[in-house]
């Protein structure tokens, strides 16, 4: 039964992760598409770009909890590892490749950092730590990157230690993966020093 429950949950976690919400809110609230505009990414920080920072900070929040609910209702429901790893991968595909605009969507960092926390609570302190990095550098992706790496590092030690199941650290691993891949034009663009500043504000109404 707990394997029933478990595939519910993931397929659930996937439908629930694909929902773009910046796309949503961008649609209902402001009523423009940001995938047109900016980076033309679905997430918080092409939102703060194109919509302004109370969208943004609802685009980030949402995308968290889609990525740390299932994990969370996973773990109080005592659900195998196998099922709960997966459900914390599953809402960070859907974001990352949606059926509801074309499998097509985000790079997938509050997603899948807020399934990886729920996961492994300590990796919270690379929170702070891309804080850090984009008071420094202004580079949303460069932070990111880091913390993806760093989060896989960090859950394969607590997995090789017994601390966590390997199902869940190679979750974290999976996690990291798709991020660095969705990331791909954005380390290009790092190398060439032609990568987006964090803060800077899009025009929505401008015509290019």
């Amino acid at each position: 039964m707990d394997a029933i429950w478990g595939v519910i949950l993931i397929v659930a976690a996937y439908f629930v992760g694909a929902i773009p919400w910046g796309v949503v809110l961008g649609r209902v609230f402001a009523g423009v598409d940001v995938r047109e505009h900016g980076s033309k990414s679905i997430g918080a920080t092409n939102s703060l770009r194109v919509l302004g920072r109370k969208y943004s900070i609802a685009v980030l929040i949402l995308d968290l909890a889609k990525g740390l609910i299932p994990v969370v209702i996973g773990r109080m429901a005592d659900l195998p590892d196998w099922a709960i790893g997966l459900a914390a991968l599953a809402p960070m595909v859907g974001h990352c490749w949606s059926p509801y605009i074309g499998f097509t969507g985000g790079k997938g960092m509050a997603a899948g950092g807020g399934a990886a926390v729920g996961l492994l609570p300590w990796l919270i302190i690379l929170f702070p730590v891309m804080i850090v990095i984009v008071a420094i550098t202004r580079y949303v992706s460069l932070a990111s990157l880091i913390a993806a790496v760093a989060g896989g590092v960090i859950a394969i030690i607590f997995a090789a230690t017994g601390e966590i199941s390997w199902w869940w650290a190679l979750s974290i691993v999976g996690i990291a993966i798709i991020i660095i891949q969705r990331h791909h034009a954005n380390i290009g663009r790092l190398l060439s020093h032609t990568e987006n500043k964090f803060g800077v504000r899009v025009d929505p109404t401008a015509h290019s």
